[in-house]
C-alpha cells in the first residue's frame, strides 16, 4: 500500500465529514477574493467620490481574515483530535511522525487549495453581483462590468496560503508532542463528568445572571436624560461590557447548569428519554464549552447591534432628513436663495417660501426638566408664532419644536409647565403649554435643542433685549423653499447641485441621500462581514456536535437495544440542538437588542422595524446549522445499531 493510496483513500473517507469545512473554506476565498476585486474595479471610482469606500472595504478585508483565520484554526484542531487514532495507528505500523506529517500535509493541500481553486472562481463569477448589491443600497446608479483582477488574485493566494502553512505548524507541533498512548486517550476523554452541583457552581450561575441584568439596567439608564461627561459614558460604557462579558461566561458556566438542575430536581430525578438526551447532556457538556460560547455570543451580539444600527439610519434615513430640516431647501443669504427661485422659475417648478428669522436666548426650565438638569440654563432659538403654520398663541405661551429623536432621550421636558426668558437684562415669565417632533429650523440653527415658539409681542419684547454674545455664534435669518409637485423634486435638487451650494446652505435631499450612502455601505461591509462569522460560528458548534455524536453512539446503540425506536431518540435530539444553538441566539440576541435599545435615536427615528427584520434574518440563517447537526445525529443512531 503506498502513501499515494493511503492519502486518496483517507481524503475521500474523511470528505463526508468535512464538507461543511470546505463549504465555509469556499465561502470565504469568494468572498474576500470579492472584497479585494472590489478594491480595484474602476466601477468604484464612483463611490470612492463620494465615500471613503476603497478604504472601507480594505478594512473589512482584513477583518475578514481574523474571523476566517481564526475559524480555520479552531476548525482544525478539532479535526486534527477526531484523527488522533488514526495517527497513533500510523504510528503502530511503522510510519515515523514525519511521514504521517507529510500524509496530512498533502491531503490539507488538496483540500485546502482545491477549495481555494473553486473560491476564486466564485469570487470572481461574484463579484459583480456583489458591487451590483452594493450600488444598489447606497443608491448608485452605474453600469458594472465583470472585472478580475490579477492584484486581487495574488494578495488572495498570499494571505490563504500564509493560513496554510500556520495550519500546518499546529499540525506538526500536535504530532510531535504527542505519544502513541497519549493520541489514542485525546478524544476518549470527556469534557465534564457527572457531578453534584456545588455550592460555588449556585454561586456562579446566581451571580452571572446577576450581571447580564446589571449591565442591561444600566445601558438602559446610560441616556435617561442623566447627565454625564465623556469620561463618565466611557467608564459606564467599560462597566457595561466588563458586566455583559463577564456574566455571559458565568452563565455557561454555572447558569445553565444551575437551571436545568433545578429542572431535574423539580422531577425528583424521573427523566423521560428526551430530558436524558437533551437537558442532562447540556448541563455536563456547556460548563467546558463556556469561553467558546462566551465568544460566539459576544462577536453575534456585535455583529447583530451593528447591523442593525446600520439599517436603522438607513432606513430612517427619509424621516431624519425632514425632522432635521423641515423645508426642501433652506438657505442663510436672500441673494443665494434668490438665485436658486429664479432658475426654478425658468424652469416653471412651482414652489413656496418661508422666511424666519430665529433669535437665540437662554432659558430658565427647571420647572419642566429633569432635576439632573436644572444647574444649567437651556440655550435655544427663538421664532414667533407667525412664522409656523398652523400655530396662533397667546402672550405667555410657548410651544417647544423640534422636539424629538435624540433630543427627547437626552432632555427630558414635560409638556406643560412654568419657564423663563432670559434676555440681556430682563426675564420674561412664560407657560410650556406643549411640545412638538415637528421641526421648524434645521439643526444648523438649532444646535440640537427644541425650538421655542413665542406670541408675536414676546418675540418683539425679546428682540430688543438680545444678548449679542449669543447672536454673534448663529445665523440670524432662515430662508426655506418648498417644492410643491414632489415630482419634481430631484429636478429642483439638480438646480441645487449645479450651483454648488455649500454649508449653511443645505438640501433635504442631499442630507437624505449621503445618510443613505454612507450608512448603506456601513450597512453592506457588516453585512458581510456578519455573514461570514455566522457561518464560521455555525460550523464551529456543529463540528462541536459531530464530536458528541461520536462520542455518545455507544450510548446510542444501548439505548436501540433496549428498545428505545430511532424516532424516540430523534425527538431528544431535537430539543437538544434547540438547546444548544438555541442558547447562543436567544443570549446573542438579548445582548444586542439592549445594546440598540440603549442608543438608536442616534441614528434614526424606527427601532423595530429594522432591528426585527435584522434579527429574523439572522436567526433563519443560524437554524440552517441546528437542522444540520440533527440531520447528522439521525445518521449517527441510524447507524448505531
Amino acid at each position: 500500500m503506498s502513501l499515494n493510496y493511503i492519502i486518496f483513500r483517507n481524503l475521500r473517507k474523511n470528505l463526508k465529514n468535512y464538507y461543511l469545512y470546505v463549504f465555509a473554506l469556499i465561502f470565504s476565498v469568494a468572498l474576500y477574493f470579492s472584497f479585494v476585486t472590489l478594491q480595484y474595479d474602476p466601477s468604484m471610482d464612483e463611490v470612492a467620490e463620494s465615500t471613503k469606500g476603497a478604504a472601507a472595504i480594505g478594512a473589512s478585508s482584513v477583518l475578514l481574515i481574523v474571523i476566517v483565520g481564526i475559524f480555520l484554526l479552531y476548525a482544525n484542531t478539532i479535526f486534527i483530535k477526531r484523527r488522533s487514532k488514526e495517527i497513533g495507528l500510523f504510528q503502530l505500523i511503522g510510519l515515523t511522525k514525519g511521514k504521517i506529517f507529510g500524509i496530512l500535509s498533502a491531503e490539507n493541500c488538496i483540500l485546502y487549495f482545491g477549495s481555494m481553486v473553486i473560491g476564486v472562481l466564485i469570487g470572481f463569477l461574484g463579484s459583480k453581483l456583489i458591487l451590483m448589491i452594493l450600488f444598489k443600497i447606497i443608491g448608485i446608479d452605474a453600469i458594472t462590468k465583470l472585472y478580475f483582477s490579477p492584484m486581487a488574485l495574488v494578495q488572495t493566494l498570499i494571505v490563504f496560503a500564509a493560513m496554510y502553512l500556520l495550519i500546518m505548524l499546529m499540525n506538526y507541533i500536535f504530532i510531535r508532542a504527542q505519544s502513541i498512548l497519549s493520541l489514542f486517550r485525546v478524544t476518549s476523554t470527556t469534557e465534564q463528568q457527572v457531578q453534584k452541583m456545588s455550592a460555588g457552581q449556585v454561586v456562579i450561575g446566581i451571580l452571572g445572571i446577576a450581571l447580564i441584568v446589571f449591565g442591561y439596567i444600566l445601558s438602559a439608564r446610560m441616556f435617561s436624560g442623566e447627565v454625564m461627561d465623556m469620561q463618565q459614558l466611557m467608564y459606564t460604557m467599560i462597566l457595561i461590557l466588563f458586566s455583559v462579558i463577564l456574566g455571559t461566561y458565568m452563565f455557561y458556566k454555572g447558569s445553565v447548569s444551575f437551571l436545568f438542575n433545578l429542572i431535574r430536581k423539580s422531577k425528583n430525578g424521573y427523566l423521560s428519554i428526551n430530558e436524558v438526551l437533551s437537558v442532562s447532556s447540556i448541563m455536563f457538556r456547556m460548563k467546558s464549552n463556556a469561553l467558546l460560547l462566551t465568544i460566539i455570543t459576544t462577536v453575534s451580539a456585535l455583529a447583530i447591534g451593528m447591523l442593525s444600527l446600520s439599517y436603522i439610519s438607513y432606513y430612517s434615513a427619509e424621516a431624519q432628513a425632514k425632522e432635521s430640516m423641515p423645508e426642501d431647501f433652506s438657505f442663510a443669504q436672500a441673494e443665494v436663495k434668490d438665485r436658486f427661485v429664479a432658475e426654478l422659475q425658468a424652469k416653471q417648478i412651482p414652489y413656496e417660501e418661508k422666511h424666519r428669522q430665529p433669535i437665540y436666548i437662554e432659558i430658565d426650565a427647571k420647572e419642566v426638566m429633569d432635576d439632573s438638569l436644572t444647574e444649567e440654563l437651556l440655550f435655544s432659538s427663538v421664532v414667533t408664532d407667525s412664522m409656523v403654520d398652523n400655530i396662533d398663541l397667546k402672550p405667555g405661551e410657548v410651544v417647544f419644536m423640534g422636539y424629538g429623536g435624540a433630543i427627547q432621550q437626552l432632555i427630558s421636558i414635560q409638556e406643560k409647565g412654568p419657564i423663563v426668558l432670559h434676555g440681556l437684562k430682563q426675564t420674561i415669565d412664560q407657560k410650556l403649554i406643549g411640545t412638538t417632533k415637528q421641526g421648524v429650523l434645521p439643526v444648523y440653527y438649532t444646535l440640537g435643542t427644541p425650538v421655542a415658539v413665542v406670541d408675536e409681542s414676546v418675540y418683539r419684547q425679546l428682540l430688543k433685549d438680545l444678548d449679542p454674545k449669543l447672536q454673534e455664534k448663529m445665523e440670524s435669518d432662515y430662508y426655506g423653499v418648498r417644492i410643491l409637485n414632489p415630482d419634481q423634486a430631484e429636478e429642483a435638487y439638480g438646480i441645487f447641485k449645479a450651483q454648488k451650494l455649500t454649508i449653511p446652505n443645505f438640501s433635504q435631499m442631499e442630507l437624505k441621500n449621503n445618510q443613505i450612502t454612507n450608512m448603506g455601505l456601513i450597512m453592506f461591509i457588516v453585512g458581510f462581514l456578519g455573514l461570514t462569522f455566522l457561518i464560521t460560528s455555525g460550523c464551529i458548534l456543529y463540528f462541536k456536535q459531530m464530536n458528541e455524536s461520536e462520542e455518545e453512539r455507544p450510548n446510542y446503540t444501548i439505548l436501540r437495544k433496549l428498545g428505545f425506536t430511532q424516532g424516540n431518540l430523534l425527538r431528544g435530539i431535537q430539543f437538544k440542538q434547540l438547546f444548544n444553538f438555541g442558547i447562543p441566539l436567544v443570549v446573542g440576541l438579548s445582548h444586542s437588542y439592549f445594546a440598540v435599545k440603549s442608543g438608536w435615536f442616534f441614528f434614526g427615528t424606527e427601532l423595530v422595524t429594522p432591528t426585527v427584520m435584522v434579527m429574523i434574518v439572522y436567526t433563519l440563517l443560524y437554524s440552517i446549522f441546528g437542522l444540520l447537526s440533527v440531520w447528522y445525529y439521525k445518521r449517527v443512531i441510524k447507524e448505531s445499531l
